[in-house]
């Protein structure tokens, strides 16, 4: 006999639960926001909203499933199944949080509020969505994997650099050919979910030429950040894009970390002489429309 499957609720900590776990009390939080220009009325109906939410989604859930609930903290330690269908109660960077952790579950995107660009359904749609998970569009991600086994995936996308921003130095492989040794303020790799973000932010500020990849494209687009050329670096190779041949950094600094879609707690560190390389990476998360 089959397990029925299993929907699992993923939220965070709302900010009225990080206030209280900072100050202890209402009224220091209240006192906290007031000096600062704010106040606690809008904190408090933004929790509630998200309460509420959970709640309804968590109602919505067929009688005879099996249910699983976890906060974006404990992402790293929840195992999740093959017949899970993930249901992320909050804003567009808590589907790009769970995403990494997931391997083809469908992904159902449900908005507190507003609805965004990934989770754009509400609350009271949950019984029909987790019953249409073979509706869903495939969302392409970022892979980045290192000489020594450390990898990251990210939905939006992978930026590479010095830990305290300082210059990152290195060598820049592109499809193969050989290597420029340059000096930067990093290397960030994107994909079409991710241009509509910080790499999107990047291509219209110095107006490249590249295309920017649609969600589900299997491509991925570069760009060296604030490259500077001197007597041993270059600037030949700023942007580009990525397919089949992969990107390839070797590390000639001390130390630099990679992490994905603005994660800096979880990363990945290298040291002088590993090399890593960026491809689009083999599996998608699959969002329910």
């Amino acid at each position: 006999m089959s397990l029925a499957p299993r929907v699992v609720l993923v939220h965070r900590r709302t900010e009225l639960d990080e206030l209280l776990a900072r100050h202890g009390t209402r009224g220091q939080a209240e006192f906290f926001l007031r000096t600062r220009g704010r106040d606690l009325a809008e904190v408090t109906e933004a929790d509630a909203a998200v309460r509420t939410a959970l709640s309804t989604a968590s109602a919505a859930i067929p009688l005879d499933w099996r249910r699983g609930e976890v906060e974006r903290g404990d992402l790293s330690r929840f195992l999740f199944t093959p017949e899970d269908v993930v249901v992320v109660v909050g804003q567009d960077g808590l589907v790009a949080n769970v995403a990494k952790y997931l391997d083809g579950q469908p992904v159902v995107g449900i908005a507190p509020g507003a609805p965004g660009v990934l989770v754009r359904h509400p609350a009271a749609a949950v019984a029909d969505l987790v019953r249409a998970t073979g509706n869903v569009e495939h969302r392409t991600m970022a892979e980045f994997t290192a000489d020594d086994g450390q990898r990251l995936l990210a939905l939006n996308e992978i930026y590479l650099g010095h830990a305290g921003h300082q210059t990152a130095r290195y060598r820049l492989g592109v499809g193969g050919g050989p290597a420029e040794r340059q000096a930067s303020s990093g290397i960030l790799v994107g994909t079409g979910t991710g241009a509509t973000g910080w790499c999107g932010s990047v291509w219209q500020e110095r107006r490249s030429p590249l295309r920017l990849p649609a969600p589900g494209e299997a491509r991925l687009v570069w760009f060296v950040r604030e490259a500077w050329p001197s007597p041993t670096t270059g600037t030949s190779h700023t942007e580009g894009e990525l397919t089949s041949a992969p990107l390839t950094i070797e590390v000639e600094s001390d130390r630099l970390v990679a992490f994905g879609d603005g994660l800096e707690t979880d990363s990945v560190t290298l040291t002088r002489g590993q090399s890593a390389r960026f491809v689009p990476a083999a599996k998608t998360v699959h969002l329910v429309r």
